[in-house]
């Protein structure tokens, strides 16, 4: 089996709870703590019981944090 290939940055996909807690640094509580406050990208709904989050949002997001660093 071939390695997948990395991704092209900017590349739109669907990130899963997993990748989404790895890549911002919170936990599933808190990142629906902050979707309730309209501080962080909604997640989709994917299906009845799946939910993921566009990787482009999720990128902004946390460009903004950094730019916005004192």
């Amino acid at each position: 089996m071939s390695p997948t290939p990395a991704l092209p940055p900017n590349e739109r996909r669907i990130l899963r709870l997993e990748e989404v807690e790895a890549k911002s640094g919170f936990k599933r509580a808190h990142l629906y703590n902050l979707m309730r406050a309209g501080k962080f990208p909604k997640a989709l709904r994917l299906g009845v019981r799946a939910v993921g989050w566009d990787s482009i949002e999720i990128d902004q997001w946390i460009a903004e944090r950094v730019n916005n660093r004192a």
